[in-house]
């Protein structure tokens, strides 16, 4: 593993979870991090284009690509006042996944799955607030 793309919206703690992550796997100490903090629901895809440029602009490049959520900093019990947030802590769990991105295997000891295509992103015109997640006193609030 040469670089390591690790991607939350449920954690800012320093060191990150990237630094965590590397001591934890024994990765070596210059494996090249990069976090990924608050992207919510795109985060997949960007972590992904981000792995996928990695991979073909450093030859030889493996890139870990993380993302991790723990959720129960949303939960809170229900409000009149705003019943949106109630639907975002009903849809969103705890989950985590990991992939292995690069470019060029090495068909010897590699057997690459899947091939990344392409991973983009766009902002919608007049979006704005359609979909809000702000850290307070309570947690992590979001708003759908």
């Amino acid at each position: 593993i040469t670089h390591l793309v690790f991607c939350t919206t449920s954690g800012v703690d320093m060191p990150g979870a990237d630094y965590q992550l590397t001591k934890m796997l024994g990765l070596h100490p210059s494996v090249r991090r990069v976090m990924l903090y608050q992207q919510g629901c795109f985060a997949g895809g960007t972590v992904l284009r981000v792995a996928k440029d990695l991979a073909e602009n450093n030859r030889g490049a493996r890139v870990l690509v993380v993302c991790s959520e723990i959720t129960a900093v949303t939960f809170r019990g229900p409000c009149d006042t705003q019943l949106d947030s109630m639907v975002g802590q009903a849809l969103f769990g705890d989950g985590a996944a990991a992939v292995v991105v690069g470019a060029d295997p090495d068909v010897l000891v590699e057997r690459p799955l899947f091939q990344l295509v392409s991973a983009s992103q766009t902002i919608l015109p007049d979006t704005d607030g359609f979909i809000k997640g702000h850290l307070r006193e309570v947690g992590l609030t979001f708003h759908l």
